[in-house]
């Protein structure tokens, strides 16, 4: 596809929907919605754009395909695959001034909001009426619900409550048509055709833009325990995980951090953690309503706990102990970004496979000579590993680690994993797609992708060529 740049007659007719305050072209600007959280890429945009309501969105949408300008949607720029980044250039449409809260529905348990709200203002808004919404990437205090949905982001409690996907009932979408339209209906059961609200989560912003998004909401838990467990081989806590949700237990949250993770965020925080002589350690909430079931639950987890050889098990008791332990898990991303130049894999596999993937990935490093950081979501068999550059020559870099990770993927193909979990694939890791997917599979995805956007104007080079 061949796209124009932007002239001044787009410029004369994107000023008729938007104020002239709404587009921004200065390098700065430009600059600061050139990258996301992905290693070190930059792609500038010609423009910027902040859309106010949904008619601008489609306006927008529709201006652009006519004119052939690439359109990349851009949340709060924290993903991990480059899904937000305008490789072609064209306009980035920042969708930050779409941040309301519509309604909160307390009868239904259900709210509406723009795409630009905040997932933690979300879940504080809500849990003021006692509900809640259970998806909480690591960036929730400031990545977008919006961002959320292109992605199908997880997070922690997912091993409990399900992802993104499992919480989103409708989705307002405006089409490169500059058509607007709802994807499905405010209902927890909808067997009325296509399911085109799951077809647009996870789409990465490459078949509609959406801008308005209705969610289901659960009563807020009133008792959690957090129990933080020290292991002397990873490979013991990596096994505990399946065992533990094998005897009925089922945690709000069950999280892997190998000890270098530890230590790097430890170290971020200026906080000291006890890792002499530990490989590994498990994070495990349990909520509820009844604080004699939690109990009991907890009965059960130290007795596989101790099964699998666990060093130490500290509970935090008190609000303040529990969050400075989520703190140390939410801060590890960032803490390893800054520690060394990195690329991170969002490998997941069946639960049971979680100590045969570590094991891999630990294999893999001495082949090619890399140094890695492994933590993630293990009730859900997902684990983030970060690829540490350290001394590793460019050559090294950028022609061998590749095929490590491809190494590495494969072996998750074929223990009926997949190469991401939660993160998307974006630009970085579409030429990995393939491993996963027969070309068949890959057809039918540009078949959909020609039917929504026949110009191929939205996010153009993301998920596969």
């Amino acid at each position: 596809m061949k796209y124009h740049k932007i002239s001044n007659e787009f410029l004369s007719q994107l000023r008729a929907i938007v104020p002239e305050d709404a587009i921004k072209s200065h390098s700065d600007e430009l600059q600061a919605h050139s990258r996301d959280y992905t290693e070190d890429l930059c792609f500038l945009p010609e423009i910027v754009v902040f859309p106010a309501t949904s008619t601008e969105v489609a306006a927008i949408a529709r201006l652009c395909n006519q004119h052939l300008i690439p359109l990349t949607t851009r949340g709060a720029g924290t993903g991990l695959s480059g899904g937000c980044l305008p490789v072609h250039g064209g306009v980035v449409l920042a969708m930050s001034g779409m941040n309301k809260i519509l309604e909160i529905d307390t009868n239904n348990m259900q709210a509406r909001l723009q795409p630009g709200v905040v997932n933690q203002e979300l879940k504080n808004a809500v849990e003021a009426y006692d509900l809640y919404y259970p998806p909480d990437p690591a960036s929730l205090g400031s990545c977008f619900i919006g961002g959320n949905v292109a992605h199908a982001s997880g997070g922690p409690r997912a091993v409990k409550y399900g992802t993104t996907k499992d919480y989103i009932l409708n989705l307002q979408v405006a089409l490169p048509s500059g058509e607007l339209f709802w994807t499905g209906a405010n209902t927890l059961k909808n067997s009325t055709g296509y399911n085109l609200t799951q077809l647009m989560i996870g789409s990465e912003g490459t078949l509609g833009i959406v801008t308005e998004i209705v969610v289901k909401l659960v009563p807020k838990p009133t008792r959690k325990m957090l129990l933080f467990t020290r292991f002397a081989k990873a490979q013991d806590a990596c096994a505990f995980i399946p065992a533990l949700l094998k005897r009925g237990v089922v945690p709000s949250a069950l999280e892997f951090m190998e000890t270098l993770a530890v230590q790097i965020a430890a170290n971020e925080l200026n906080v000291n953690v006890l890792t002499d002589g530990i490989e590994a350690f498990v994070l495990i909430e349990v909520d509820g309503f009844d604080e004699n079931l939690l109990m009991k639950d907890c009965e059960v987890i130290y007795e596989v706990l101790e099964s699998y050889n666990a060093m130490e098990t500290e509970l935090a008791e008190t609000s303040a102990q529990q969050e400075s332990l989520w703190k140390l898990r939410r801060v590890m991303g960032e803490a390893v970004k800054k520690y060394a130049t990195y690329k991170e894999e969002d490998t997941v596999v069946p639960r049971f496979e979680l100590p045969r993937l570590f094991a891999k990935v630990k294999e893999l490093e001495k082949i090619y000579g890399f140094q890695s950081v492994c933590y993630g979501h293990a009730g859900d068999g997902n684990l983030h590993v970060n690829i540490l550059k350290n001394n590793l020559t460019e050559e090294q870099w950028n022609t061998e680690l590749p095929k490590a990770i491809t190494a590495l993927f494969t072996f998750c193909k074929e223990v009926g994993g997949t190469i991401s979990g939660e993160h998307g694939i974006g630009l970085v890791q579409k030429n990995y797609l393939p491993i996963v997917y027969s070309q068949s599979h890959i057809d039918l995805f540009a078949g959909i992708k020609a039917v929504f956007d026949p110009n191929y104007i939205l996010n153009p080079g993301k998920i596969f060529a």
